[in-house]
This record gives structure tokens, sequence and C-alpha cells, in this order.
């Protein structure tokens, strides 16, 4: 499981909150899981599936 520790602001438009706010709660996910997620895909899409794995 990942450790949270480090905390990321950003600023977002009222009604863009608001309706990502609502999708998440369809998809029964928190809005912060689903922005992991979204980073979790980004950090693959870039750097492949083996970015978790240790440097050796």
């Amino acid at each position: 499981m990942e450790q949270r520790t480090a905390r990321l602001t950003l600023l977002i438009d009222p009604h863009k909150k608001a309706l990502f706010e609502q999708l998440c709660a369809e998809e029964d996910v928190t809005p912060s899981q689903k922005v992991r997620q979204f980073i979790r895909d980004y950090i693959e899409q870039k750097t492949g599936e083996d970015w978790q794995k240790p440097a050796e």
C-alpha cells in the first residue's frame, strides 16, 4: 500500500470540482482516490509499469 506522506494542493474551478465530486461518488470512490489513480496512470504512461520497483 502507498504511504500518504505528501500533500498536493491545487486550485480548480468550483463547477468542475462539484462535477468531479459527483462523478467520483457515482463510482463509489473519493476524489483523492481518483486523483491518485490519475497520477499512477500518468506515471506508468510516461515511465512504464516498472516505476515502483526499487532501483538495484
